[in-house]
């Protein structure tokens, strides 16, 4: 089985590193003949840091950015806070970084795990069949595959073959977006400034740039193509915050008019859809690159169980089951934030009471740092699996001690692999699914349990409760094993006879 990812952006990359690492053939097509010097994308939330921290690539990430703790915005006649401080995380803040830097790592990893990257090479025709898809490349016939992963972006050239809806709307608002060096003092915080005139959001990448969001009101009718100067920069920065801040430097400009789409299928026959070619939003939150990434992390493993012949009929089919409504949360997230930005006057006499009330109350506001770091996501069980409270639930990185030897559980997640944790006395959660060692790696914990409700867990590859029981016998174990992962050759042999 071969797979074909369009486009070389920050989500091509991760599923090209996973699918690579399993020893799953893969191609990335990119139409870019040149490195990208995109830098839209800055903020890389805890979820997505646990998932790289999975592969081994968040330790190489972190020393690049800035962490922040929190928002800050002054609304009003005071400053509100939101913590990023997630005490169940060994990533407690937001990373900013830009775009670049995350894009380079996982292009990095990619290369080295195998997979092959072809640039200048635009896909303009698409034909699938039972046996595969066959695309054509640069006008001229192309390479056939038996899946293709169309991650090319907001105005996908494969979402647009296979006529898939793009549901949603371009928003009026148009933004600016720089990054700029000042000297002016801010807060380590992701500083926002909300006033009559506009709003202002101000990453810090911690050495001395900062990234300027920018709505201006008195910008809305500036064509989008026009050059975007520091000078204007400068002006409506100061007009907008009333503040006297000083720009030393503008590295990079673009004026930006943000959507709210969402493809209405992920998935058509043999040919998925991922990252901003599934879904796209406001820069407000931070939330694309790194749902992107998520949904590479979601497919891969399933694509991977595809290849090795293990995954369920259902499987594939829950790419778009699982991550659609994690797309659609995105969007509703960005959308309020955006709307909240750029309110009109009316709105804006009663935005900073209506702020403080909602922050002031902890319940709320826990619901609020998890959410937009997507920690909150939990997916629902298969159909006929038996189900607890935490089923299809982040699992916290917690130590464990297997073997004799301490070691984090997210170190013991392999993309390609089940894992199951077995807390009990004798070991035999661990020892029933012998016969699934090709796909599941079993180990008996004798340290900690990271939950005192259950005894044995079973985690999917993508860091995810795939089946939990308090005190389960090994008929149990080997049922929700054998349904997540597919009957073995010896039961296949053993059921035949």
């Amino acid at each position: 089985m071969s797979v074909i990812v369009v486009g070389a952006g920050p989500t091509g990359l991760m599923l090209a590193g996973d699918l690579a690492a399993a020893g799953v053939p893969v191609t990335v097509l990119e139409k870019r003949s040149m490195e990208s010097n995109l830098t839209r994308a800055f903020g890389v939330h805890a979820r997505t840091l646990e998932i790289l921290d999975m592969r081994g690539c968040a330790e190489a990430l972190v020393p690049q950015g800035y962490p922040v703790g929190k928002f800050r915005s002054h609304m009003g006649r005071g400053d509100l806070s939101l913590s990023f401080r997630h005490p169940e995380s060994r990533f407690p803040f937001v990373l900013i970084v830009p775009q670049a830097r995350t894009e380079a790592l996982l292009l990095r990893r990619a290369e080295e795990l195998g997979a092959k990257i072809e640039v200048g090479t635009e896909v303009t025709g698409l034909r699938q069949d039972a046996d595969g898809v066959t695309l054509e490349v640069n006008g001229a016939p192309g390479p056939t595959a038996d899946f293709v992963v169309a991650c090319d972006g907001a105005h996908s050239r494969v979402r647009a073959l296979l006529n898939v809806g793009f549901t949603g709307r371009n928003y009026k608002t148009k933004l600016l977006l720089a990054d700029i060096r000042t000297s002016a003092q801010m807060q380590e915080a992701i500083n926002g400034l909300m006033g009559r005139d506009g709003a202002i959001l101000f990453p810090a990448f911690g050495d001395g740039w900062y990234r300027a969001v920018i709505w201006d009101r008195a910008q809305q009718d500036v064509p989008m193509d026009a050059p975007l100067g520091i000078d204007e920069v400068l002006e409506s920065v100061r007009r907008v915050s009333g503040k006297d801040i000083d720009i030393a430097e503008m590295r990079w400009s673009t004026r930006f008019l943000t959507e709210r789409r969402q493809a209405d299928r992920y998935r058509v026959g043999r040919v998925f859809l991922a990252g901003d070619a599934a879904h796209v939003n406001s820069p407000m939150g931070s939330l694309g690159m790194n749902t992107g990434i998520q949904d590479a992390a979601n497919l891969a493993w399933k694509l991977t169980a595809a290849h090795r012949g293990w995954a369920p009929e259902w499987l594939l089919d829950s790419y778009h089951t699982e991550r659609h409504p994690v797309g659609q949360t995105a969007l509703r997230i960005s959308d309020l934030l955006l709307k909240s930005a750029v309110a009109p006057p009316a709105v804006q006499l009663i935005r900073p009471y209506v702020a403080r009330m909602v922050l002031a109350t902890p319940p709320i506001t826990r619901f609020l740092r998890r959410t937009v770091a997507g920690m909150n996501i939990s997916y629902p069980p298969p159909p006929g699996l038996p189900r607890s409270s935490a089923t299809g639930s982040r699992v916290d990185d917690c130590e464990l001690i297997v073997d004799g030897r301490r070691v984090r559980l997210y170190e013991l997640i392999k993309p390609d692999r089940f894992l199951l944790v077995d807390h009990s006395e004798d070991g035999a959660s661990a020892a029933a699914v012998a016969d699934w060692s090709d796909r599941i790696t079993a180990v008996v914990n004798r340290g900690q349990q990271p939950s005192r409700r259950y005894t044995a867990m079973l985690l999917r590859p993508d860091g995810y409760l795939a089946w939990s029981h308090r005190s389960p016998s090994p008929d149990q174990v080997r049922a929700a094993v054998a349904h997540w992962c597919g009957a073995t050759r010896n039961s296949r042999q053993a059921s035949s006879v």
